[in-house]
């Protein structure tokens, strides 16, 4: 379908330009152009949003979407209790249906939120894909891009519909790749859990297929101290070493987290081109610590954002990221000049895109028509300057200024709405699967 959507500032080329139309066929820009070439595009259905400031869409590049419906269930104590009480408690009562419920409030929110793409690292597979199958559909009605991490998870400690042999996850996870490698609202990438949560076996399973298929693998890395303290007992290295000797660092590995990395390992890091994906407010509700991303820009590494899951955060907002971020590293370097605004909106935005290695991100011409509307006249965002907007986009935004979403052409939230899937259907569906819990 081709669409056009006039802005009344359109950020795109690195600066925000007033009266622009992007313009908008089969979900990809075609073109952005000033207003008064309109002429110039026949046959494009023009939406007037001439009110509103027309950013990139925001990438959210980790998180769990299951873990929303445990929100709050389990907050405020130590890791072990977290999850033993919260996560592994409650997963094991979820079903397909349930899963599909847990996904809709994810993607539901993100979308009110700005979330125009999600990578949801995904394990609760129970030898199969039909959970994973589930989270796709919730994905594909709620109308979000979707990069789906299919987990690998091979440890005997977590519920059993968590575990799978490294060959039966490799199977598997193939599976799902041939059935969705051609539709451009979904991307299946192969997710070895973790060094503390999958056995080399089955992380070199996972590399098989990245190898093979030449897409991305998604791992947790050093998210916490007690992983590198066991992966240094077991291995003798440390995680970015012991993950580089075994042949996985490369420009297709995201790290998740990457917390207690050292400096010999950011240099591997770099060297290897290693992404990472970084959730400031997860790292800081779990007390896992901050991640040096400092010294990973410094080293050309590139880092977008994530959430995480909503049951250690407790929000699915990238411009909540894009905040945390830039304070969070000016308190831990006592500099209130370190990572600005405009570093962190490009982590959430464009750094998101290249991250999980998809053309978004970005409001350029190729490039998917995802996008958020902003109102120009929201208090939040006052004074407007152009010159301060991106500043005030990153620290003073405020949720209600969202009043427009599209995902590959195609408007999710209107006049400040979700449109395409009904908020208070999806509310009751959760209330009616943790009604007893």
């Amino acid at each position: 379908m081709k669409i056009a959507y006039k802005g009344g500032l359109v950020y795109f080329q690195n600066k925000f330009q007033e009266d622009h139309i992007i313009y908008s066929d089969k979900g990809v820009i075609t073109d952005i152009l000033a207003a008064q070439n309109l002429s110039h595009y026949q046959g494009f259905r023009l939406v007037d949003l001439s009110d509103q400031i027309l950013i990139p869409g925001t990438v959210n590049t980790h998180n769990h979407s299951f873990q929303s419906l445990v929100r709050g269930f389990s907050d405020d104590v130590p890791f072990e209790k977290w999850r033993d009480e919260g996560i592994y408690k409650f997963s094991k009562k979820l079903d397909a249906n349930g899963i599909y419920t847990g996904a809709l409030l994810a993607f539901t929110e993100m979308v009110k939120y700005g979330v125009t793409t999600v990578c949801d690292f995904f394990y609760i597979n129970n030898h199969g894909n039909d959970n994973a199958r589930a989270v796709i559909e919730a994905a594909r009605d709620v109308g979000i891009r979707l990069v789906l991490a299919r987990a690998m998870y091979d440890w005997s400690g977590a519920p059993q519909t968590y575990q799978e042999t490294p060959q039966e996850a490799q199977k598997n996870c193939l599976e799902l790749i041939r059935e969705f490698e051609n539709n451009p609202m979904v991307s299946i990438y192969p997710a070895p859990h973790s060094l503390h949560a999958a056995s080399p076996d089955m992380i070199m399973a996972g590399l098989e297929i990245s190898k093979k298929k030449k897409i991305f693998l998604h791992m947790h890395i050093a998210e916490a101290q007690y992983e590198v303290k066991q992966v240094k007992k077991r291995f003798g290295k440390t995680p970015i070493k012991y993950l580089n000797s075994l042949g996985v660092c490369s420009p297709k590995l995201v790290g998740v987290h990457c917390v207690w990395v050292n400096d010999d390992e950011i240099e591997i890091m770099a060297s290897t081109g290693v992404k990472v994906s970084y959730n400031p407010a997860s790292n800081m509700f779990l007390g896992d610590g901050v991640t040096p991303i400092l010294k990973f820009l410094k080293k050309g590494i590139v880092v977008g954002l994530g959430s995480d899951g909503a049951c250690s955060n407790n929000r699915t907002s990238v411009f909540d990221e894009m905040r945390t971020t830039s304070l969070l590293q000016k308190v831990t370097h006592l500099d209130g000049s370190v990572c600005p605004a405009e570093e962190s909106f490009k982590m959430g935005t464009k750094n998101g895109g290249t991250v999980l290695g998809l053309p978004m991100g970005e409001l350029k011409k190729g490039y998917q028509c995802d996008f958020v509307g902003l109102k120009m006249n929201d208090i939040s965002l006052q004074p407007f300057k152009k010159k301060n907007l991106i500043k005030n986009i990153v620290y003073a935004l405020a949720p209600w200024a969202i009043e427009s979403v599209a995902v590959h052409g195609k408007l999710l939230k209107e006049k400040g709405k979700v449109i395409s899937i009904s908020e208070e259907e999806v509310r009751r569906k959760v209330a009616e699967l943790t009604r007893v819990w």
